[in-house]
């Protein structure tokens, strides 16, 4: 069991709880980032771990723990599953980053805090992700109940029933928490057990793998005989991967040949395959691995790999400089939403890519786009689409391939 069986997001507005819950979930606190530890946001996507155990002798929500001895009785507990949490950006700015984390999601909780009314601006783009990106198997978490009386979380209790109506979020559980104190975990873990199931993967399709992060595993003053090559992280939507698999990761890295810039595809042969701190020979689709290469670690310390794909060498898609998206744009209530303009910049999310392009022709639901950085898009995958309204990048709308651009 050293592979995560589900991927579960935890998305909302900013300062809700999402890092928090996390801690209590795991034991792992996601914020390392030096930026992130300064400003207390969360930048990065953060990944971490958690086996699920159940004790056979209390009664639920107290029987659910990660712990391998039972809090309540002292007695050992039994394994359900290993999960693995990613802990997307709440702020404004940084929706590209949640908007790739629900990429490889299999389910998310929604995480609303009690003490401000629902919805708040980040809570309604969420939400909005997850409806875009098909990701129904949601759990929503109410923390920081603490903050208010009982009429007043009685009353946000109902607000955000309201808010979900009519959403994927329609009949989720919503659970009462206090993070800070890791108060209710339980009944969160509970309701994950019963309303987030690992989903049935196709293990025998080509493998795909989003990168979702990518790292410098060498610490400063390593001799250069003992440095280890880039690891890249994601999760596998589809398919195995094999250590020694020789493998394409697309559209690769920037290069400049005669004054002109390109990205060039990269062949790499599987070095090593790890899921947290377990080492694997094999991985499959659920949870989040690392995989080593021999690239060199400058290139890809700092995530500087995140937005590829990865697939066995021969599978993967060429790169699209250019394309031709049938858009569909949202009504939103909360801002106007107006028609598509030429040379309007448009941010796009494909997988965990995020890449600007520029309207060239328009015609009914039809757009075509110049890319300032190449994606490598899929049949029928859906494009996120954010706007700049006024001051601020909006999610405004998605999109999928109509055809490949000249």
């Amino acid at each position: 069991m050293a592979q995560a069986e589900l991927n579960i997001g935890l998305l909302g507005h900013v300062d809700h709880g999402k890092t928090s819950v996390t801690k209590c979930l795991t034991g792992t606190w996601t914020d390392t980032h030096s930026e992130e530890l300064k400003r207390g946001i969360t930048i990065r996507l953060g990944y971490a771990d958690a086996v699920f155990r159940k004790c056979p002798k209390c009664p639920a929500p107290k029987c659910f723990t990660i712990e391998e001895k039972c809090p309540e009785c002292g007695k050992a507990t039994e394994v359900l599953r290993r999960v693995s949490f990613i802990d997307a950006p709440g702020h404004e700015t940084l929706m590209a980053t949640a908007i790739s984390a629900s990429s490889i999601m299999d389910g998310a909780l929604l995480i609303i805090a009690a003490n401000e009314p629902c919805p708040q601006a980040q809570t309604i783009e969420h939400l909005m992700v997850l409806d875009l990106l098909g990701v129904k198997k949601i759990v929503i978490v109410q923390n920081k109940v603490d903050l208010v009386s009982p009429e007043k979380a009685k009353e946000h209790y109902d607000q955000i029933k309201e808010f979900v109506k009519g959403t994927v979020a329609e009949g989720a559980p919503i659970v009462p928490t206090v993070a800070n104190f890791c108060c209710n975990m339980d009944a969160v873990m509970q309701a994950i057990e019963e309303h987030l199931p690992t989903p049935k993967r196709d293990k025998k399709a080509k493998p795909k793998m989003y990168v979702a992060r990518s790292f410098d595993i060498n610490k400063p003053g390593t001799k250069i005989d003992k440095i280890l090559g880039g690891v890249i992280g994601g999760s596998l939507i589809k398919g195995t991967i094999k250590v020694g698999d020789k493998i394409d990761l697309s559209p690769g890295f920037k290069r400049e040949e005669r004054g002109k810039e390109f990205y060039e595809p990269v062949l790499l042969t599987v070095e090593s395959l790890n899921a947290g701190s377990e080492k694997l020979k094999e991985a499959g689709p659920g949870g989040l691995i690392a995989i080593g290469t021999k690239l060199d670690p400058s290139i890809t310390k700092s995530d500087g790999l995140v937005g590829n794909l990865v697939g066995l060498h021969g599978t993967v898609p060429e790169p699209l400089y250019s394309l031709t998206l049938e858009f569909t744009l949202f009504e939103r209530a909360n801002f106007e939403n107006p028609p598509l303009k030429m040379n309007e910049p448009l941010v796009l999310g494909v997988g965990t890519a995020t890449t600007v392009g520029f309207v060239q022709k328009i015609k009914k639901n039809r757009v075509n786009l110049n890319l300032k950085r190449p994606v490598v898009l899929e049949e029928n995958e859906r494009v996120s689409i954010s706007r700049r309204i006024g001051q601020r990048w909006r999610l405004s709308g998605y999109g999928t391939l109509s055809e490949k651009s000249a």
